[in-house]
């Protein structure tokens, strides 16, 4: 799978929601490979949208697409600037992956001290966090070979992530999960997240 991140400050909310349901009308169709998408806007007018292919063969020919081309160039009117473009074949899913149910989706993006061991650490304790957060269900990291990564949550609602996050912080784990961190983490909160 071949995971790409698009983020980029917004100026026209309007131009973006109809270019991404043009873009499900008339493009995704001949997307070979697409498996969806989630998107949403932070707070901060932020956009950001994380798009899996099943290969990078795949995404790189749907970039190709003439069609594809156009209707980007349209597109990226939406945005005040360029936005970044960050991709990875290097993935891993937490608990089967992102799910089409979440009400609320948490991007986290930070970078860790030894990315080998973090991930280590997180698949040993997939099974407390469930216990713990019984409204996460699902997620996708992405790294990059610096370590960086961006982490994509799914949770059933708001009101029930901001519950139980309270008590993330009273759980040891946290602080063991925070350790393997290089320096502070950013949150992108998707109050109302498109999952494609």
């Amino acid at each position: 799978m071949l995971v790409q991140v698009i983020e980029g400050k917004l100026k026209d909310a309007d131009l973006l929601n109809r270019q991404v349901e043009r873009w499900r009308q008339e493009i995704k169709p001949g997307a070979k490979g697409y498996l969806g998408s989630t998107s949403g806007v932070a707070a901060d007018g932020r956009s950001i949208a994380v798009i899996r292919f099943e290969s990078e063969a795949d995404a790189r020919a749907n970039s190709e697409r003439a069609e594809q081309g156009a209707w980007w160039n349209e597109t990226s009117k939406a945005f005040d600037g360029d936005p970044s473009f960050t991709e990875s074949s290097d993935t891993d899913l937490l608990l089967g992956g992102g799910s089409n149910d979440a009400g609320f989706v948490q991007v986290m993006k930070g970078k860790a001290k030894n990315a080998a061991a973090l991930r280590t650490w997180s698949k040993e304790h997939e099974g407390h966090l469930k216990e713990i957060r019984p409204d996460l269900i699902g997620g996708l990291d992405i790294y990059q070979p610096d370590g960086s990564f961006i982490s994509v949550a799914y949770f059933t609602s708001e009101a029930e992530a901001r519950k139980n996050e309270q008590k993330m912080g009273e759980d040891p784990l946290m602080g063991e999960y925070m350790s393997h961190m290089a320096g502070e983490m950013e949150f992108l909160d998707i109050t109302d997240p498109d999952i494609d």
